[in-house]
């Protein structure tokens, strides 16, 4: 290998160097049995994005319309519990926030069902906490999808 090849691996991340050499990991929800395109298939990341962003800002603006007469400094954590809340009840509900709903996306069980009331409070706790959220794996899930055991899909 020369230097080019090996800086072009190490750019491109270890997924493409492995996939170079010949192996083939499939598409993004294959493990789980879901479908490539369309309805159904893992919700792309730009779209998850877009959803959590469109939560957050009705949770600022709520959080905002009930306390902007108080401690301007806690709205940020008066948002939090709200989005908490909102997650719990239209997810544990309907199966999907205001902006996921926008977005075109729904959270669903791993088998198919719809995610029990014990894993949207798991998987809105770690949502909260930010990090899980931003640890995932080769299907795009985050941790705190892994943990409750949830996967978000397209409608």
């Amino acid at each position: 290998m020369d230097n080019r090849q090996a800086i072009g691996s190490w750019l491109s991340g270890p997924r493409q160097a492995a996939e170079d050499m010949g192996a083939d990991f499939g598409y993004r929800g294959q493990q789980l049995g879901l479908p490539q395109e369309g309805p159904g298939a893992i919700a792309p990341l730009g779209r998850r994005f877009g959803a959590i962003a469109v939560d957050w800002a009705l949770c600022m603006l709520i959080a905002y319309g009930l306390f902007a007469q108080g401690n301007k400094e806690a709205l940020g954590n008066w948002a939090l519990g709200i989005f908490f809340v909102l997650s719990v009840l239209t997810v544990g509900t309907v199966g999907f926030t205001p902006g996921k709903r926008l977005f075109g996306l729904r959270l669903v069980a791993e088998n198919g069902g719809r995610v029990s009331i014990a894993r949207v409070l798991l998987r809105s706790l770690l949502l909260c906490l930010a990090i899980p959220a931003l640890i995932w794996d080769r299907d795009g899930r985050g941790l705190h999808d892994r943990l409750s055991r949830a996967v978000q899909v397209r409608i």
